[in-house]
């Protein structure tokens, strides 16, 4: 047995899962350095795109089963910590996709079989894979074994600097902080905004972003570290 055959052994014995269709597997696991455009070689980029979705789901379905107090903002942002090409990344590592794909030569050379994005849109694919070969239940052991440490050590969900500011403003009895722009520059396409955030009775804090949301967010947090000593 050749070297890649052996790889591509040892991730389904990882996976507890061997293929019914090996083309199948064989597409998940073709970087699209292999096709050089040949419509007779498929690679991996339309699985991807599938395995996403699925992925998106069984988070999404695991995090509400874990964080039953958490707001939809809290549960975004965790969200945001599970499904990123790092995560998927570090999910093919332990799969032991690294040495089970099927990359070009050249690309090999310059590192594509470390790259994060590289690993990560292979572990997509293969996601896609075994719910098109098994099913959902397949897929979905897959993602809870090889996410579960992350799963484990999610970062607490922080709120954001503007409702720390209202809920420290309420306790304080102020009325809710008032926001306005004060100035706007540059074009309409990149345009940078200026924002002053105030409280009766406290100087006010300005922040500027490219965006009035982003602006408010930063004068919100220079606020509370002004006059609170927390920030986020």
């Amino acid at each position: 047995m050749n070297t890649r055959l052996a790889a591509v052994a040892e991730l389904e014995r990882r996976i507890g899962h061997v293929f019914a269709d090996r083309e199948l597997l064989e597409r998940a696991l073709t970087h699209g350095s292999v096709t050089k455009g040949s419509a007779k070689i498929l690679d991996n980029e339309r699985l991807e795109f599938l395995g996403d979705r699925v992925l998106n789901l069984v988070v999404a379905e695991q995090l509400m089963a874990l964080q039953p107090e958490a707001t939809e903002g809290g549960l975004s942002k965790l969200m945001n910590q599970l499904v990123n090409y790092h995560a998927c990344a570090e999910a093919a590592r332990r799969a032991g996709l690294r040495d089970a794909l099927r990359v070009d030569a050249s690309a090999t050379k310059i590192g594509a079989r470390d790259n994060d994005r590289v690993l990560g849109d292979a572990c997509e694919a293969l996601i896609a894979a075994l719910y098109l070969d098994a099913g959902f239940a397949a897929a979905h052991d897959f993602i809870l074994a090889f996410w579960a440490d992350l799963f484990d050590h999610l970062d607490a969900p922080t709120k954001d600097p503007k409702t720390m500011l209202q809920e420290w403003a309420m306790a304080q009895g102020m009325p809710v902080p008032s926001y306005r722009v004060i100035r706007q520059e540059g074009s309409a396409h990149e345009p940078t905004f200026t924002i002053e955030v105030g409280l009766p009775g406290l100087e006010p804090s300005l922040a500027s972003a490219g965006s009035k949301k982003e602006a408010e967010r930063l004068a919100a947090d220079a606020m509370l570290t002004k006059h609170t000593g927390a920030a986020l």
